[in-house]
């Protein structure tokens, strides 16, 4: 039987352990933290990601405790006017899976229950580093941001600061009540800053990410204590809806947003770095997580088709690096569009813009569907489409 280390007990990390001992490998995973916890806050995950969890059998389980939003609404933050709307409660018709969203600690609770119950052993409070890692034929670093992994294995490559900083927050529900529409998530967009609402656990809570263009450095990550003042100052002004969310703030975190290229690889012999760790994303595409749980079962498929473990891993890298490096840069594109200059010509070409946040969410999701190896060169994700559904068909409406 193969071994196993998995370094992180995050998405990515507890998504690699649960598909490896699905495939008959003895896996440990290796926690810095002293618990879970109620760490982060919401995620969405689209339906390429909704397709591995299904696969991995905890498809019942997310689906009682994550939400189904109706649409996106796209509008101006200055004036809370829609703009346009991409319908997502057709997801499961349109991809063959629900787009849903749920809270961080659901997730990981989740996946923890689940791995445990297939017989991974998880470890807390305990620091695994590159230079004396434990025994196994293979080490997964789900290690996140700031691997020490990716460190060893690629020295001397530095993230830049996109200028960019990020702060989430939860409100209760019952603090601003009929603020918004709790079935629909709302992207409010404006000059140099955006924020997303959205409510989680059964409506009972918003959750909130506002991202605004600062040239003040801000370290990566995103359990930095935030003061909730700032936040609301860097969204004086804006709609309504916007102030009231901001103003019942009490706390929340921030952290700068880094972009990182493309590693020039991602294994050695017997270590693969997974998710965060090779290829962290800028949250403006909502595929960071998702990203993750795709690396993790591509992953485990090549492992579990060659006893070559080296083999397998690079196997795995060619077959996630082109797609995550697509997901990437669509990510940095919609930053862009986010944050739109004031002027009379910003919502002219709406049409066309809008157009083109709607195809960047269909080439992500793209009818993903999971497949068995074609091949042991081939291991892929391979796009398909759900019954009666189309490729190519833009969901997006706009008002």
């Amino acid at each position: 039987m193969k071994s196993a280390v998995v370094v992180g007990a995050g998405i990515g990390g507890l998504t690699a352990a649960l598909a490896l001992v699905r495939r008959g490998i003895d896996v440990q995973v290796h926690e810095r933290a002293a618990a879970f916890g109620e760490v982060g806050a919401g995620l969405q995950i689209g339906p390429n990601g909704v397709h591995v969890l299904r696969a991995l059998g905890v498809e019942a389980g997310l689906m009682a405790r994550a939400s189904q939003p109706q649409a996106v609404d796209m509008r101006d933050g200055l004036s809370g006017r829609r703009i346009a709307s991409v319908p997502m409660k057709d997801a499961l018709n349109r991809y063959g899976a629900p787009y849903v969203q749920i809270h961080r600690a659901d997730l990981l609770d989740l996946l923890a229950d689940a791995a445990r119950a297939s017989g991974v052993r998880v470890h807390f409070n305990s620091c695994v580093v590159p230079d004396n890692p434990p025994e196994a034929d293979v080490l997964v670093a789900a290690d996140g941001v700031r691997s020490t992994f990716r460190a060893a294995l690629v020295p001397g490559i530095a993230p830049a600061f996109t200028g960019q900083v990020a702060w989430r927050a939860l409100v209760p529900a019952g603090l601003v009540p009929e603020v918004l529409d709790p079935r629909r998530t709302a992207l409010f967009m404006g000059p140099g800053r955006h924020v997303v609402a959205y409510t989680l656990r059964d409506a009972s809570v918003w959750n909130l990410v506002a991202v605004e263009e600062r040239a003040e450095w801000t370290a990566e990550g995103w359990t930095e204590p935030a003061n909730p003042e700032d936040m609301r100052a860097g969204f004086a002004g804006w709609c309504a809806p916007v102030s009231r969310l901001l103003d019942a703030v009490d706390e929340g975190h921030r952290w700068g947003l880094f972009a990182h290229g493309m590693l020039p690889r991602w294994h050695d012999d017997r270590v693969a770095l997974l998710g965060d760790a090779c290829h962290p994303m800028l949250p403006f595409l909502a595929q960071g997580a998702t990203m993750a749980i795709e690396d993790a079962w591509v992953l485990a498929e090549c492992l579990a088709t060659s006893d070559d473990v080296p083999r397998a891993l690079a196997w795995y890298e060619t077959a996630r690096k082109g797609r995550t490096t697509r997901v990437q840069r669509a990510a940095a594109r919609n930053a862009a569009i986010y944050h739109m200059a004031p002027g009379p010509d910003r919502w002219k070409n709406r049409s066309r813009t809008y157009q083109g946040i709607a195809d960047a969410i269909a080439t992500q999701w793209g009818g993903y569907v999971l497949s068995q190896l074609a091949s042991p060169t081939r291991p892929v994700l391979v796009q398909g489409r759900a019954p009666g559904s189309s490729d190519h068909a833009s969901p997006i409406r706009r008002t």
